[in-house]
């Protein structure tokens, strides 16, 4: 490959690690994208588009796969006098291409240049992208006098009627970035001098998910042992440095090394090989009355909103499952799913309502569920006042079990995933279709509220979310029992 040539994606990769940069030119193949990786491209790519609506009467510079097509549509339109606005012009400077989301230039030939990101506040990687930007745009004979980033603006209500005027907010970075500017040829040496010699050795550290996660993180990563000490909760300055002095198992940890009381627990659960229960859990759960709910939404968010009343990354319920135990042992299910041919929110509402009754804890796990129900609440003020009442009675057992069990094989974590195999071995998420996390079943529901969708699709997925979301519930009964065994 030619090492003169850089996009401003390897750029920005260089800035975050430059080990990150090399495999991206020289190894590629060992990359491993993430599902939400991949998430997150396609929610960029959809605010993009909708990005273009704000600024109409712009051209679409096309040619995705076909670079000197590109660049030509470009220097072509760039040429004519005038006002333009153009989208995902593609310009090249000194071996460093970029394809800029908006580009605007008025009447007086003044440019300004709007990157959009899917974001909802300016990040520190956001100066760098635009720096970048701006420099080939420069270069190329069109420096921008204003740069701006676009990004979501989530105190916005969508209003319906394709109305999204107000969806992006402008923030002008011009301040920021014009000083930068200097800065890029020698990012750009420094990168290139660096791709012709051998891989940088640099370790796994904070900079392989900050600013975002690292494709090659996999491949970086060095075998791990049973117990690694990046599984201590909380993370921190003790597991770096604990890495640094080569000392990657839990086990292995010297006794008065960790200072949080939480982290001492667990390396001290896990040299002991056995789990341990409080008997704190037990007492807390037996002061609880009858019946006992065990609940759980699913929930959906868009980064441009579909229902009128909504807002950007709004956690909007779709689906909840509740198993009732009215006394010890005894259990029924109760369910909802909406059918996606409209907003799913009031009919949730409505039956989650039916179902809780009046009174009666009603169990969560994460105060997750209770934001949904303030969600709720918001949206329809007829409902609030019933809304609220369950909201008092929830009973989260997130923190119940947190700072009463634990199992080496947890290795450090509380979440539900983590804690039910060891407690109900029998009932496995993994046992489960193409649901098996929260993510997936907003995907699930996404396809299912698609028109296009067939119908026989329609009924796996909707079996599917079943299956997940009570085995959700299923598993708080289980775990319920397991940390009060007399009951």
């Amino acid at each position: 490959m030619n090492m003169r040539n850089l996009s401003k994606s390897k750029m920005l990769a260089g800035w975050q690690c430059k080990k990150r940069l090399w495999l991206e030119i020289h190894a590629p193949e060992r990359a491993l994208y993430s599902a939400a990786t991949q998430r997150a491209f396609n929610i960029g790519h959809e605010v993009g588009d909708l990005a273009r609506r704000l600024f109409p009467g712009g051209t679409l510079v096309g040619h995705d796969t076909e670079l000197s097509a590109a660049l030509a549509q470009t220097a072509a339109l760039v040429a004519r006098p005038g006002p333009l606005t153009l989208y995902e012009a593609t310009f090249r400077h000194a071996g460093v291409l970029i394809r800029a989301d908006i580009i605007v230039r008025d009447a007086a030939g003044r440019v300004r240049l709007i990157e959009v990101k899917s974001s909802t506040s300016v990040k520190p990687v956001n100066h760098i992208d635009c720096a970048v930007q701006a420099w080939v745009l420069a270069g190329a004979g069109l420096a921008p006098e204003r740069i701006e980033l676009g990004h979501v603006n989530n105190r916005f209500v969508y209003p319906g009627g394709d109305d999204y005027d107000g969806l992006l907010a402008f923030a002008d970075l011009s301040d920021k970035v014009l000083p930068l500017l200097d800065e890029v040829p020698r990012w750009l040496a420094e990168y290139r001098a660096m791709l012709a010699g051998e891989m940088p050795g640099i370790r796994i550290g904070p900079q392989c998910r900050n600013p975002y996660e690292c494709a090659f993180i996999a491949y970086c990563s060095p075998p791990q042992p049973d117990y690694p000490v990046s599984r201590l909760p909380g993370g921190g300055k003790a597991v770096w440095q604990l890495l640094e002095e080569g000392i990657d198992d839990i086990r292995d940890v010297p006794p008065g090394f960790l200072t949080s009381e939480t982290q001492e627990w667990v390396r001290r659960v896990t040299v002991a090989g056995a789990p341990e229960l409080k008997p704190a859990a037990a007492k807390a759960l037996r002061q609880l009355p009858w019946p006992r709910y065990f609940f759980d939404f699913e929930t959906v968010s868009f980064a441009v909103p579909v229902w009128a009343g909504t807002r950007p990354y709004q956690a909007l319920p779709f689906q909840w499952s509740c198993h009732v135990e009215t006394a010890p042992g005894v259990v029924e299910h109760r369910e909802f799913l909406a059918d996606g041919a409209g907003p799913p929110m009031r009919a949730c509402a409505e039956t989650l309502l039916e179902a809780l009754g009046d009174a009666g804890p009603v169990m969560v796990y994460t105060s997750y569920e209770a934001g949904v129900l303030k969600t709720l609440a918001a949206l329809y003020p007829d409902l609030a006042p019933r809304l609220e009442g369950v909201a008092a009675r929830l009973y989260d057992l997130h923190p119940l079990v947190k700072a009463n069990y634990y199992h080496p094989d947890m290795l450090g974590s509380w979440s539900i995933k983590a804690v039910l195999p060891t407690l109900a071995p029998e009932l496995s998420y993994a046992a489960l279709g193409e649901v098996q996390e929260g993510n997936a079943a907003s995907d699930a529901f996404i396809e299912i509220m698609a028109p296009e969708t067939r119908a026989e699709r329609r009924a796996a997925l909707r079996d599917d979310l079943l299956r997940y979301c009570a085995l959700d519930t299923l598993a708080m009964v289980r775990l319920a029992r397991a940390l009060d065994p007399a009951t």
